[in-house]
């Protein structure tokens, strides 16, 4: 079949089609897209006070080249449309109902015109269509793009309240020549903004930003901290770039004549839990299982991401049971090392390798199982594409190996269910346990800034005020949560460790989930961002968490008879890394490369003698200096990317 298609996009499309076709035979589907949803990509620009059609030759090559520099979000269709204000761009994953769900999408109230760019997918489409339809709506297509506009037509834009899915969309309202930008509760689909001389821009991912005229990269002291001091998390809202944000998880904003308006629809909510024990086992492993199955929903046949450890084997376990109940096997998918066998070295972080959990688990499902290797090649040559993925500064070689493995997925499947998120909201990380980060006073995951700080150029560190930086943003950040009256200094720091988790680090594994799988055109669904599960296990007491004082013993108990006992308390073991020695060989020769070529912005901040310092004494696989796999390599591999990401974008450094 290779040798029939030009390309690899046109091979992945083949295969989609082909498994569709296979899946709507099996389950004899009337309406298959009844549930669909759009895995996509959006931009577009607005300013109320232009005329955009009067220059349309320009702007619609502007829109056109916005567009394109997205294509890899939603391979499979595409839409531009101009108005006299507005601009807005589509790129669409979809295989069903493609004339009937394809964008921008147009409805119209009282003879005026509404228009909706969409990415994302709902989960309670079928309850908001029967609730549309009885208010008198009539329906031209089986997509939720459709259900989103109407409600919103129905209800107004804090219709928004209504919707359970991930989605990051705008809408906008030609009667009152105003558009509307919108996120999801956990910000799992990104969307991120800039202002250029009164108008607004926006796009699924920074570079359609630049596409538009007069935009430049910059990176200010704040973006430099950000980058060096808190990466690779980010602040909510923040875009790194000077001038560049992200509309905030959990909030829309509206952009009319009179300004920008940020809107905050939901926030985790600090209150009483009431239910005793036995209850909240009860009820965590009903939401957890309820999430799972709410998110199997798809035209298209689905698939898991398997390690062995408790959350992907949850996730696993639910879907393996309900496709079974319709005569269908789930595929799975792990993924590990080349050489790890051999290179492996077991530490407090990573106690233990996933295979041998990983061939329990697909003997118990009986799954089609794949089993996907990286190179320590492979994963350094990726760097450079994760970066194009993201458009950021992101998780080194942890993100480059799950673009390599997502590609390898997505040559066969298009919806793939995770078990990220679970540790964020169980408390299964080393910081909600260990006294010493329960009281650093700073990001957990992040306790000693020193590391970072050393291979800066003093000048550079002394005009950053790095630690009063870190320090502003993290007491920022535990202001917003609040605090109940009995809850002791322990009970506290641990819910403002929780509220962080959240809002900081899972929101990295969610950019990190959604860019490297959407660079593939492979849509990544967490169930355990779910909004009703988090808001309720925000609030249970640790006690009840780490039941018997065994992590994430809540989820243990919900998941009771849906696995093996020996995967049920496996000890936490995190995302595999390459462990081969060459590798970091390996990144020393791509940072000599650099240094010697000599003109990288990188090294207005970096201390290229420091550097070299460091370059021949790292051997450090144990302490890491973000999370849990980040150590001594990586910082490399981060310092790689960095110098590949300022000459991508020729970032102009304003310190």
């Amino acid at each position: 079949m290779a040798g029939i298609f030009p390309d690899l996009r046109h091979r992945i499309i083949y295969n989609r089609l082909e498994n569709a076709k296979k899946a709507f035979s099996i389950l004899n589907i009337g309406n298959p897209a009844e549930n669909g949803g759009n895995m996509c990509g959006i931009a577009g620009f607005f300013n109320a006070s232009l005329d955009f059609t009067e220059s349309s030759q320009l702007y619609g090559k502007v829109l056109e080249e916005m567009k394109n520099s997205i294509v890899h979000r939603g391979p499979d269709s595409e839409g531009v449309r101009l108005f006299k204000h507005c601009g807005i761009a589509h790129t669409r994953l979809a295989i069903i109902d493609l004339l009937g769900g394809i964008q921008p999408m147009c409805r119209k109230l009282d003879g005026y015109s509404y228009h909706i760019v969409y990415n994302g997918e709902l989960y309670n489409t079928g309850r908001l269509r029967k609730k549309l339809m009885n208010a008198g709506w009539s329906f031209v297509s089986g997509s939720d793009t459709e259900v989103i506009l109407l409600s919103f037509l129905q209800y107004g834009p804090e219709f928004v309240k209504k919707l359970d899915g991930i989605f990051a969309f705008a809408i906008y309202d030609e009667r009152h020549e105003t558009i509307y930008l919108y996120r999801d509760s956990f910000g799992i689909k990104p969307l991120f903004y800039t202002v250029k001389d009164g108008t607004v821009i926006f796009a699924s991912e920074p570079k359609g930003l630049f596409k538009y005229p007069g935009t430049e990269a910059v990176l200010d002291k704040d973006g430099i901290n950000e980058v060096l001091g808190i990466g690779p998390a980010r602040i909510p809202g923040s875009g790194i770039f000077k001038g560049v944000y992200e509309v905030k998880p959990g909030c829309y904003l509206t952009c009319s004549r009179y300004g920008i308006k940020n809107s905050c629809y939901w926030h985790l909510k600090s209150k009483p839990h009431e239910d005793s024990y036995e209850k909240t086992v009860e009820k965590t492993g009903f939401l957890v299982e309820d999430a799972i199955k709410r998110q199997m929903v798809s035209d298209v046949p689905i698939c898991t991401f398997l390690s062995g450890g408790i959350d992907s084997s949850l996730v696993s376990a639910v879907c393996a049971a309900e496709l079974k109940k319709k005569g269908e096997r789930l595929v799975t998918y792990s993924f590990d090392f080349t050489g790890n066998d051999k290179y492996f070295q077991a530490n407090s972080f990573q106690p233990s390798q996933d295979r041998p959990y990983v061939d329990k688990m697909v003997e118990f499902l009986g799954s089609e199982h794949h089993y996907l290797e990286c190179s320590y090649e492979t994963q350094a040559d990726l760097l450079y594409a994760s970066i194009d993925a993201h458009d950021l500064p992101c998780m080194a070689d942890v993100d480059s190996s799950l673009v390599h493995f997502c590609r390898q997925v997505s040559l066969n499947h298009k919806v793939v269910l995770t078990g990220e998120c679970a540790d964020e909201v169980f408390g299964g990380y080393p910081w909600f346990h260990k006294e010493e980060f329960l009281k650093s006073n700073t990001f957990p995951w992040t306790p000693d800034l020193s590391p970072r700080k050393e291979l800066i150029k003093s000048d550079v560190l002394y005009a950053l005020k790095m630690d009063e930086f870190v320090q502003k943003a993290y007491e920022s950040a535990v202001s917003e949560t609040a605090l109940l009256p009995w809850e002791d200094e322990t009970e506290s720091n641990r819910r403002q460790i929780g509220y962080l988790n959240i809002r900081f680090f899972m929101q990295t594994l969610l950019n990190r989930m959604d860019r490297t799988s959407m660079n593939s055109g492979l849509e990544a669904r967490v169930p355990f961002a779910d909004r009703k599960l988090v808001e309720y296990v925000f609030n249970v007491p640790w006690n009840m968490k780490a039941y018997d004082g065994v992590v994430k013993n809540l989820l243990r108990q919900g998941a009771r008879g849906k696995l093996p006992d020996e995967i049920l308390f496996r000890r936490k073991s995190p995302y595999p890394k390459s462990y081969n020695p060459y590798y970091e060989k390996l990144l020393a020769e791509r940072l000599e490369v650099l240094i010697e070529e000599g003109d990288s912005p990188l090294f207005k901040i970096i201390d290229i003698k420091k550097l070299k310092k460091f370059m021949q004494s790292v051997k450090d696989y144990g302490k890491p200096w973000y999370g849990q796999l980040m150590a001594g390599p990586q910082m490399l591999a981060y310092l790689v990317q960095l110098g590949y990401w300022m000459k991508k974008f020729q970032i102009k450094i304003e310190i």
